[in-house]
């Protein structure tokens, strides 16, 4: 069973409906002991990054994800959910995150019309398991305004072109976040997800 958290992200069922497609079983909970005794979890997210990390405090769910992290249970974040993962986001303020990688999130550069919105490439920058059976710069459906803008180097997987290198996948260990929507990105997305489900089986 993967837990998807649901912290009120919105946009999930399209997220199910995939995982359901792909015969891998799935629960929306907010539940520690579902979580603690899940396969796999997958922190979705749309939205902004301080009210989401506001409802996962009051739910009382930061530790129980990074102790998940810790602990080597694999762990997806989708979107604003692969933001939530890092130490810092500049948007609109200043707020920490789950701190499960380093690195900090700020604002697309306005060279370019914000948000980033639609289909976009994904270049493959190592070889990794999630990209079984996917074509470099095949095209992945983005929704977002502000990006990853410092990582460790040796994390990144995948990138984009928008203003500059955006990151679309990173991954450390257990750790895998995706920027954009794999849910909503076609055979590509449906494949990603596959590919993350045979890891954790």
């Amino acid at each position: 069973m993967i837990a998807i958290i649901d912290y009120g992200a919105g946009n999930i069922k399209s997220l199910q409906f995939a995982l359901t497609k792909l015969n891998l079983d799935s629960c929306l909970t907010t539940d520690k002991e579902t979580i603690q005794s899940s396969r796999a979890i997958i922190v979705p997210g749309v939205g902004a990054f301080k009210d989401a990390m506001d409802a996962i405090t009051e739910l009382d769910l930061a530790d129980t994800l990074q102790q998940a992290a810790a602990a080597g249970k694999p762990i997806l974040g989708i979107c604003l959910g692969m933001q939530l993962f890092y130490e810092k986001s500049y948007e609109n303020g200043n707020w920490n995150g789950l701190g499960l990688l380093k690195g900090e999130v700020k604002r697309i550069n306005d060279s370019v019309k914000v948000p980033h919105m639609g289909w976009n490439t994904l270049s493959k920058l190592k070889q990794d398991q999630l990209f079984t059976n996917i074509d470099d710069e095949s095209y992945v459906y983005f929704v977002h305004s502000y990006q990853v803008a410092t990582f460790e180097e040796d994390t990144l997987l995948g990138s984009t072109q928008y203003g500059g290198l955006v990151p679309a996948i990173v991954k450390k260990d257990n750790i895998i976040g995706m920027q954009f929507h794999p849910e909503k990105s076609g055979e590509t997305g449906l494949q990603l997800l596959k590919n993350f489900g045979e890891m954790i089986s």
